[in-house]
């Protein structure tokens, strides 16, 4: 059942996403945050596609450290990717959580591996 919190970051994200959709020229960077881990797509809404993703579920990233640390590690993790798959602008979903903390984190260290939005 989903809590009045819940319902709100709902709202938020519906009303985020009504202004913001992803191109193949400029993709949408999706933030998912769970209360463990931390999930990032590049997604072109066009074609309804993920172009890349990053998680810290993956080996590549580290275990250690906070969370804030792990979700910097999966920001400059899909920003390579990004890069490697020919992006260099994206739009940020922030998906209706708060632009503060872990997706904050996120966030800036996809702009220092590269990535422009």
């Amino acid at each position: 059942m989903a809590t009045k919190k819940d319902i709100r970051r709902i709202k938020i994200k519906y009303r985020i996403r009504h202004k913001v959709s992803g191109t193949a020229e400029k993709p949408r960077l999706s933030v998912f945050r769970s209360n463990k881990e931390i999930y990032a797509q590049v997604i072109d809404d066009v074609k309804g596609v993920t172009l890349t993703a990053a998680s810290t579920l993956e080996k590549a990233v580290e275990k250690s450290g906070t969370k804030t640390e792990m979700a910097a590690k999966v920001g400059k993790l899909v920003a390579e990717r990004a890069l490697a798959a020919g992006i260099n602008t994206v739009v940020f979903d922030r998906n209706g959580y708060l632009y503060h903390g872990r997706v904050k984190s996120l966030a800036d260290a996809a702009r220092e591996g590269g990535l422009k939005f």
